[in-house]
């Protein structure tokens, strides 16, 4: 039996409010109304409870049991449990089937593989083809001598071109020191140079006018060259130094603009190395021979020791007069003598050149022998200068095998080597080669010069190939050279020998 409920205590029990009718009449014992309240916040208060525990106490998990001792290692392991109500562990661990216990003989051959190397397929099966990989770019590059510093020197001064100031880029930017010097020249000539290099007293540095001083020397203008080295002198900054000090005598001694008489025994034992070298480069581009060779001798009597590339710039200029030959030859014997020999590449071209005009032959062979012996690799210009000297020698062989070995190194031969290399063949008699180098040099874009077409109208008339000879008299016609009078007789012998 119920009855209408007219008001309403409310209670608030965990949280949760709970209304209790005011009068109950079919309630006879109000502890049953105490035990019921009870019974309901009982359930409220434990769901409270549970909704505030973390996730890891409610999902805790299950730690790992060791495997019992004397069981195999692929046995799986199958711990019974409890069928009991669904939870959220169930659901989140899943049921586990019931299962053989033992792995199947293909899944322990799959695991124990994994620790071999590849799985193995299964016969029948064909094996996925794998791409190749990509080429790696330092294994596709080609390979190489390694960069040279200078270029290193030239990307770095890029990169950091742009962080350093503006004057540590015009001190020694080449660019810049010649603009100086093109400024100078612009100048009328009453002028005086510091109001051009007043404005750039803030940017250079010791030594940077050296070069500004050598252009000068380049565009004819001496006087200008002494002048900025004047100005450099009041410099405290800039002066004393001797590189702007050798720039300016070498400049000075090649335009003979040294006015006053230089007494050589004083300037030897006060000037540095660098400043004799400069005079003696001087001298010897002036042409004062004679004054460049009394230097030398000065300062081989002071112990000054100069660079041996003075010497063999001293020996190129008086090689090529035929009367100083014996004053070239003491040349050659006092740069023997050194025992501190250090030439260049060029230089060393250049004195073998020399040698060639003299007919020491055997110089050359000892100059070839010296430079290789140093570890350094000849140049195209060297080998075809020793192949020449055999050639002059009449050691035919001796130059071909020399020709064999430019070969092998792949050099581009150029007009001076097609010409040493023909004419060696048309010595040696061997017509198939100098035929083959004739052709290489018209593909290679050369014009054959008349000493050329000489060469080989000589072996094709040699060998009676009229064809051949006609063909090249043609092009001979066509280049408008004029044959001389030992080739034309040696035509109309030919056309003699052929009417009869």
């Amino acid at each position: 039996m119920v009855y209408a409920v007219q008001t309403h205590h409310v209670y608030p029990i965990g949280g949760v409010q709970l209304q209790i009718p005011h009068r109950c009449g079919c309630l006879k014992n109000p502890s049953k109304l105490i035990l019921t309240v009870s019974a309901l916040a009982r359930p409220i208060m434990a769901a409270a409870a549970h909704s505030k525990k973390p996730k890891n106490l409610r999902f805790p998990r299950r730690a790992k049991v060791p495997p019992e001792p004397n069981t195999p290692t692929f046995t799986k392991k199958r711990t019974p449990r409890e069928n009991a109500s669904e939870t959220n562990s169930d659901y989140m661990q899943g049921r586990e089937e019931e299962d053989d216990p033992t792995w199947s003989p293909d899944e322990i051959e799959a695991i124990s593989s994994l620790f071999r190397g590849r799985i193995p397929q299964k016969p029948g099966k064909a094996a996925k083809p794998r791409p190749l990989p990509l080429p790696l770019p330092y294994k596709i590059r080609p390979m190489g001598y390694p960069t040279p510093k200078r270029h290193i020197r030239e990307v770095s001064r890029l990169r950091l071109s742009s962080r350093s100031s503006f004057s540590s880029r015009v001190y020694k930017d080449p660019q810049k020191l010649v603009g100086i010097a093109r400024e100078i020249s612009r100048l009328p000539s009453e002028t005086d140079v510091a109001q051009v290099l007043d404005r750039w007293l803030g940017f250079l540095r010791k030594g940077s006018l050296s070069m500004t001083i050598r252009e000068l020397g380049h565009m004819g203008l001496p006087e200008r060259a002494l002048q900025t080295f004047c100005w450099a002198q009041k410099q405290s900054q800039f002066y004393p130094d001797d590189r702007i000090l050798a720039s300016t005598v070498e400049i000075l001694a090649r335009t003979k603009g040294l006015k006053k008489p230089i007494d050589l025994e004083k300037f030897v034992n006060s000037a540095s190395r660098t400043v004799i070298e400069a005079m003696a480069r001087g001298l010897i581009r002036a042409g004062s021979f004679h004054l460049a060779r009394k230097l030398l001798l000065i300062a081989k009597d002071n112990n000054r020791t100069l660079g041996a590339g003075i010497h063999a710039k001293l020996i190129l200029e008086l090689g090529k007069d035929p009367d100083r030959h014996r004053l070239v030859s003491a040349l050659l014997d006092e740069l023997g003598e050194r025992e501190d020999l250090d030439l260049k590449q060029q230089d060393c071209t250049a004195i073998m050149k020399v040698c060639i005009r003299l007919g020491k032959f055997e110089a050359v062979e000892s100059l070839f022998s010296w430079y290789k012996e140093l570890g350094n690799d000849p140049s195209l210009v060297m080998y075809t200068t020793v192949v020449h000297s055999r050639y002059c020698e009449k050691k035919y062989r001796e130059a071909l095998m020399l020709v064999w070995e430019i070969e092998e190194l792949n050099f581009t031969l150029d007009l001076p080597a097609y010409r040493v290399v023909i004419r060696l063949c048309v010595a040696l008699g061997d017509l198939s080669r100098a035929a083959r180098y004739f052709s290489k040099m018209k593909e290679a874009g050369f014009s054959p010069p008349y000493d050329i077409y000489r060469d080989m109208l000589k072996i094709y008339v040699s060998s009676g190939m009229r064809t051949k000879v006609e063909e090249v008299r043609k092009e001979v016609e066509m280049g408008e050279f004029n044959l001389d009078k030992e080739m034309l007789s040696l035509l109309s012998d030919m056309k003699g020998s052929k009417t009869s």
